[in-house]
């Protein structure tokens, strides 16, 4: 088995119409990593539901070495939370739905409770697919913070392993790191001046930390880097969706200690609430 960060995956699975989307695309992807690969259903388990689940795994063309399914009954979020802890789960798989009305409700219910309280990597999926349909844009998360090199390692290794060609570091920026007015022309020059001199920063820090990352991961990789002004969470957010980006890889949610920090609308919440492609959340 391949040294990764992500050697054992849970999915959870009810039976949606999306059944086998997810079951394929998470048979492929435990394949691509080379993972051991749990299921879990939370609900009664029936001779019909368990024929159902078995004939969709035999149809798939993709068969990781070792597949396991877990029937449990009770309360879906600390249930499965307890089978990640059992089982020492690296990532966790849930499925999302895309249209917005449903989205808000499935998310605010049962994948952002499960989310914030997971105590490994948790990946969204919003498009899986029967056939395969191969990735080409990786988004990552390269604000500054503590773990931000951990989280880029992660996105680089998860996109070597699944043969995902281009990788964008994206590091949101403040606004109020700007802190001048631009009402007339020279104003407007200085705000420009600054917020070249910030990118110029921004893109040093991004070239470090590249130079950590082993080359095997970087081969056959197209690596750009970019710098956003705006709001956390939201500005990364309306980037991957505008560069019709395949996965979003962000840091988990920090902790937060101050009143102010707890009222605001986290940064996490902001992608959670309106999810704008896949999201891989790299627990550190």
């Amino acid at each position: 088995m391949k040294k990764t960060l992500f050697k054992k995956i849970l999915v959870g699975f009810a039976f949606s119409p999306n059944l086998k989307a997810n079951i394929f695309t998470s048979l492929r992807l435990a394949s691509s990593l080379e993972a051991e690969l749990f299921f879990i259903h939370v609900g009664k388990k029936t001779p019909v539901k368990e024929k159902t689940f078995e004939e969709i795994l035999k149809d798939s063309p993709v068969q990781p070495k070792f597949t396991k399914v877990l029937w449990e009954e009770g309360d879906p979020i600390p249930t499965i939370l307890k089978m990640c802890e059992k089982n020492k789960i690296d990532l966790l798989l849930l499925g999302a739905l895309q249209r917005e009305n449903v989205l808000k409700f499935y998310v605010g219910s049962i994948a952002r409770k499960i989310t914030r309280k997971a105590p490994c990597s948790v990946l969204l999926l919003i498009k899986p697919s029967i056939e395969e349909v191969p990735s080409k844009h990786v988004v990552v998360n390269a604000i500054n913070e503590p773990n931000t090199e951990k989280t880029i390692r992660a996105a680089f290794e998860f996109s070597s392993l699944t043969n995902i060609p281009n990788v964008t570091l994206v590091g949101e920026i403040s606004q109020s790191k700007v802190n001048v007015t631009a009402d007339d022309d020279e104003s407007l020059k200085k705000v420009t001046e600054i917020k070249e001199g910030i990118e110029n920063e921004e893109k040093n820090r991004y070239d470090e930390i590249l130079l950590k990352i082993p080359d095997s991961l970087k081969e056959n990789k197209k690596i750009q880097s970019q710098s956003i002004f705006g709001a956390r969470g939201y500005s990364i957010g309306h980037y991957a969706r505008v560069v019709r980006a395949d996965l979003l890889v962000l840091n988990s949610k920090r902790k937060r200690s101050s009143f102010i920090s707890r009222i605001f609308p986290k940064d996490l919440e902001h992608i959670l609430s309106e999810l704008p492609t896949d999201v891989l959340i790299i627990k550190n």
